[in-house]
């Protein structure tokens, strides 16, 4: 037994042998350093903040997390990721955007490790959260918000951190993009928390994943339905939660492409990002999932299965900027702030 142990241990990849983050230094945060071709920074509402957490940005075949400084990850990370989504946040507030040990695509596909390797991420996450609120938030309002990976610690941090605290009061709203959450999340794991109905909300929380149409989505949804179910005892979860981001009103699932107000072109990737290109994807909510119909001049492509998972925030960026300066907005007048 023993010796069949110590193979065990040999033989199973270590999660990380990078050290924690130190959330005092600098060089574990990115800094918003670029917008779209054309796009113009609003003026800025500097006594609102934005956390906001990057998606799954290493394809390692070995590591099951990153390091966050690794030379090549953070190329990665900074111009792929946090340039061209975060970006999406800074032209009405603060983005403050830690740089953490996230679990890596080998993770992803590892039954055994992956749980254990979210785990050391999101605890990243939320130490560099909790400094956040203890060096740099003062009382803020906030926003969180997050991609993919980076979505699924937003959901855990509006669980862990948020649902039932202080903060609550304070935050403006979340932003859970390019995850599943399904109707039975809402309670008793987010119970509280409400979903966002309309545009100008606060205290909320917006989802969605987008979906090429004409693809087939019943594999997805299919998939959804049976990870909540072996996470929450065989319980039937209803329909994944979705918002239109054009709209951003539970009543308005369908957009046309004319309400749209711009689009990243191009696929992700290292460089500056493309210009914005307006009128250039409908959307509609189908069944828990984000249909859209997207012009060919945007060259982007989806993945396996019809999926857009790569351009949730970039299909909508203009939309998101926005939205979250208009619930900033309403949040600061209704709380007699400017």
């Amino acid at each position: 037994m023993a010796l069949a142990a110590a193979l065990t241990a040999i033989a199973a990849p270590a999660l990380s042998d990078t050290p924690a983050p130190d959330y005092a230094q600098a060089r574990y945060w990115s800094t918003v350093e670029s917008l779209p071709q054309g796009a113009s920074a609003a003026r800025a509402l500097r006594n609102v903040d934005v956390f906001w957490i990057h998606p799954t940005t290493t394809r390692s075949p070995t590591d099951l997390n990153h390091d966050p400084l690794d030379p090549a990850v953070l190329k990665w990370t900074e111009e792929s990721a946090v340039q061209r989504q975060a970006s999406a946040f800074s032209a009405c507030c603060r983005v403050f955007a830690p740089r953490y040990r996230a679990a890596t695509s080998k993770a992803l596909m590892d039954p055994v490790n992956r749980d254990k390797a979210f785990a050391l991420a999101y605890a990243d996450v939320e130490r560099a959260f909790d400094w956040y609120l203890a060096h740099e938030n003062k009382g803020r309002p906030f926003i969180i918000a997050g991609h993919s990976q980076g979505g699924a610690h937003t959901a855990s941090l509006l669980e862990k951190r948020i649902k039932g605290t202080k903060l609550q009061g304070r935050m403006v709203a979340a932003y859970i993009i390019g995850i599943n959450l399904m109707e039975g999340d809402l309670a008793p794991r987010l119970a509280g928390i409400p979903f966002c109905d309309t545009p100008a909300q606060t205290g909320c929380f917006v989802q969605w994943n987008s979906v090429l149409a004409g693809s087939d989505n019943g594999p997805t949804l299919k998939a959804y339905a049976a990870a909540f179910a072996a996470e929450n005892g065989g319980k039937n979860g209803g329909k994944p939660l979705c918002v239109n981001p054009v709209t951003f009103h539970t009543r308005r699932p369908l957009s046309l492409s004319s309400e749209a107000r711009g689009t990243v072109t191009g696929d992700p990737g290292f460089g500056a990002m493309g210009p914005l290109k307006t009128g250039a994807v409908a959307a509609e909510c189908r069944d828990g999932l984000l249909t859209v119909w997207t012009t060919p001049a945007l060259g982007l492509k989806p993945l396996p299965g019809g999926s857009m998972h790569y351009h949730d925030v970039g299909l909508f960026w203009a939309d998101i900027s926005a939205n979250a300066a208009l619930r900033a907005q309403a949040w600061l007048k209704a709380h007699g702030s400017r």
